[in-house]
């Protein structure tokens, strides 16, 4: 008999699909007290990582600098046999060359806002790359659940 976790677990395809499906990713950083500090952040998918640019002076940046493990949360549904999710544990890479920045800048603004030609994006991501740093989460661990695969039995 498979185990709960087996069944509901997403396929590499469905976490695909399921991650694309997102808007808002839940990061998690340490801070120096070993407490966790939580945020919501736009972010995107470049070369098969989770990247996100924010803002270089930052408490997730600093938290980042000083221990570089990562947690991060996307989810969905409203009923609990609607529950889908993945969380993924992992470490950060901080990049803070301009051009770099503005590169996954530029892919975080473009996915989120599809409707803006990418020239006029790509100028207010070269504006951004200045006081910002980019954050590429290489994943160590990756946990997912689709409720609905249950077929409404818990």
């Amino acid at each position: 008999m498979a185990k709960r976790r087996d069944k509901i677990r997403l396929t590499p395809e469905e976490l695909e699909v399921f991650i694309d499906e997102q808007k808002s990713l839940q990061v998690a950083t340490i801070n120096q007290d070993g407490t966790p500090h939580l945020s919501t952040l736009w972010f995107a998918v470049v070369d098969g990582d989770i990247v996100f640019e924010t803002y270089t002076k930052s408490q997730k940046i600093k938290n980042l600098e000083r221990d570089s493990r990562i947690a991060l949360l996307l989810e969905d549904g409203l009923e609990y046999d609607k529950l889908r999710g993945v969380a993924i544990n992992g470490h950060a890479e901080l990049h803070t060359d301009p051009e770099m920045v503005h590169r996954y800048a530029l892919e975080v603004m473009a996915r989120n806002n599809p409707d803006i030609e990418r020239e006029m994006l790509s100028k207010a991501a070269e504006g951004m790359a200045l006081k910002r740093t980019a954050v590429v989460v290489k994943a160590e661990k990756t946990i997912s659940w689709d409720h609905t695969k249950l077929g409404g039995s818990y």
